[in-house]
């Protein structure tokens, strides 16, 4: 049986809600759908790599229209420090995600210039990137899966690929957790179960299209998440179970 013990910040946090950042963002109305959803978070990829990279005349629209609603989020992958700071001070950005190669000294220096909260981005396929980014003293990890097929082997993130769980039960960092990779309506459950993250990101998971989020998968996601904490909930205080069929409540 797998051990579900909860670790890290997971320890101290287990009746909160999951948090849920809906990344890979191009289009006001799927930001303005995901916000009436209850998201945390939105991510705009500004990596011309990405099939999901947003222009900058929607980013202006998105923050325009969403700022102070939603936590905004900048996506840059081995982006010049010169171009994350004119972006971030543009668009007035609340969160950059750094998803590539970046050092901890670049991601201390984008913090300290922007003011901005840093997650900092690993790809993961073995408990080596699980404790290597515990060397980044940011405000959030996000761990996502790297991609074993050939054809998406470049990609950073949305590959639609998770990795294995378990690998984070020897995670010890107490910087709150983003998880990413592949999740969906279908197993979105089962990796809060077994990660406790404080948020889960989704991208690929909830699209028609890249760029392109599917109305449909996005409020099936959101239910899948809520659906979880309320379990977790009555698992932690089982007053919260509903009374059986003929008692009272």
């Amino acid at each position: 049986m797998v051990n579900t013990r909860p670790t890290g910040e997971a320890l101290t946090r287990q009746d909160e809600p999951t948090r849920i950042k809906v990344c890979g963002i191009t289009r006001l109305e799927d930001g303005e759908l995901a916000v009436e959803l209850g998201a945390w978070a939105l991510g705009m990829i500004f990596y011309e790599g990405s099939p999901r990279s947003c222009s900058l005349e929607h980013a202006r629209e998105i923050v325009a229209a969403l700022r102070r609603r939603v936590e905004l989020c900048g996506v840059f992958v081995n982006a010049h420090l010169d171009h994350v700071l004119q972006l971030s001070d543009e668009l007035g950005l609340d969160m950059l995600q750094l998803h590539g190669d970046e050092g901890p000294s670049y991601c201390s220096e984008v913090a300290r210039r922007t003011g901005a909260r840093i997650i900092k981005a690993a790809q993961v396929s073995g408990p080596g990137e699980v404790r290597d980014i515990e060397r980044f003293h940011v405000d959030f990890h996000l761990l996502d899966a790297r991609a074993r097929s050939p054809e998406r082997a470049g990609l950073r993130g949305g590959t639609g690929e998770s990795f294995d769980w378990t690998l984070l039960q020897g995670r010890r960092s107490k910087v709150p957790l983003i998880l990413s990779g592949g999740l969906n309506a279908g197993n979105v459950a089962a990796a809060i179960e077994l990660a406790h993250p404080y948020a889960v990101d989704t991208a690929s998971g909830t699209e028609a299209a890249p760029g392109r989020k599917d109305p449909q998968k996005l409020r099936d996601f959101f239910t899948a998440v809520r659906a979880e904490d309320s379990r977790r909930a009555r698992r932690l205080d089982p007053s919260l179970d509903p009374a059986p069929i003929g008692q009272p409540a």
